[in-house]
């Protein structure tokens, strides 16, 4: 069996990806939205694949509904989730990143921006409609009429929903990445070196530490706040010993650190960086959500 549509269709899926992870904070599971887009695409008929004018927008459309239900029954998942949940990081800029979306110098929000671990908790913080409304205009710049269509709510509303999530981004001056870069490279060198002046002098009085376990590996449960109560952590963390090393990394489209043991990646971290100095750390160890980083 061929299908005349099949190009165009298979296509879509970098982009089809691109915003699933952008909506869900789970390549896994974006992966997952996609597979059920195309078997929702391949469970029509070829007379109503054949009626369908635009494919990319239909698939765009299911996929973005499908992340819709999701985000709509992850409240009441994440109260089962042991510890904090974070977003699942991506290492360096693979291909589910790269996605034929063309950023116009004036967006809003850059892509790049759009996969950073600090956007993605944000994003995180919203409302499913907020969110799936924001992500869509603001990062892929659907028209609002287009995001009314597949939210199922008026153009009007979905402005609303638009300009309620933006309120939510900090769009302060972001610093460059060589300027994150270096603080992460002194952080790294300040924690295997057990320097705590350089560890306190590189946080913020009130930066925020967090870690996900999952319930699966040791990983503190609660966020730690403040710079000394997470150097503290971090100089236990030191003491420990082992054979980790730690690997200069980008993390979500950012300078990040990821620490092995005998070359399995057992730790990921990204970070936040505001006026010279780290404001939040987020601490990834559970094995599902480093896949990405163990598939070679």
């Amino acid at each position: 069996m061929t299908d005349p549509q099949l190009p165009a269709v298979m296509n879509e899926r970098r982009q089809l990806i691109n915003l699933a992870y952008r909506l869900l904070g789970s390549l896994a599971e974006a992966e997952d939205v996609v597979q059920e887009t195309y078997a929702r695409w391949y469970a029509l008929s070829e007379r109503q694949r054949q009626e369908i004018a635009a494919p990319g927008a239909w698939l765009t459309t299911v996929a973005s509904r499908i992340c819709l239900d999701l985000l709509g029954s992850a409240r009441a998942r994440r109260e089962r989730y042991v510890g904090e949940w974070i977003p699942e990081p991506v290492p360096g800029r693979g291909d589910w990143l790269e996605g034929p979306v063309s950023a116009d110098p004036a967006d809003r929000v850059t892509l790049d921006e759009s996969i950073s671990m600090a956007f993605l908790v944000v994003l995180d913080s919203m409302t499913p409609a907020e969110r799936v409304a924001f992500v869509l205009h603001d990062v892929f710049r659907y028209s609002f009429a287009e995001v009314a269509d597949i939210v199922g709510r008026t153009p009007a509303a979905c402005r609303q929903l638009a300009s309620s999530a933006r309120r939510r981004i900090d769009t302060s001056q972001a610093p460059s990445s060589t300027e994150r870069a270096d603080i992460v490279r002194d952080f790294k060198r300040a924690w295997e070196t057990k320097d705590i002046a350089a560890l306190i002098g590189l946080l913020d009085p009130h930066a925020i530490a967090s870690a996900d376990g999952g319930g699966v590996v040791l990983a503190f449960l609660d966020p730690i706040v403040g710079r000394d109560r997470i150097t503290d952590a971090w100089m236990e963390i030191a003491a420990r010993g082992g054979p980790t090393t730690l690997i200069e990394r980008t993390v979500n489209g950012q300078p990040g650190l990821v620490a092995e043991v005998d070359g399995a990646v057992v730790s990921v971290y990204a970070f936040d960086i505001a006026d010279g100095r780290i404001t939040r750390i987020w601490v990834i160890r559970n094995p599902a959500k480093l896949r990405p980083w163990t598939a070679g």
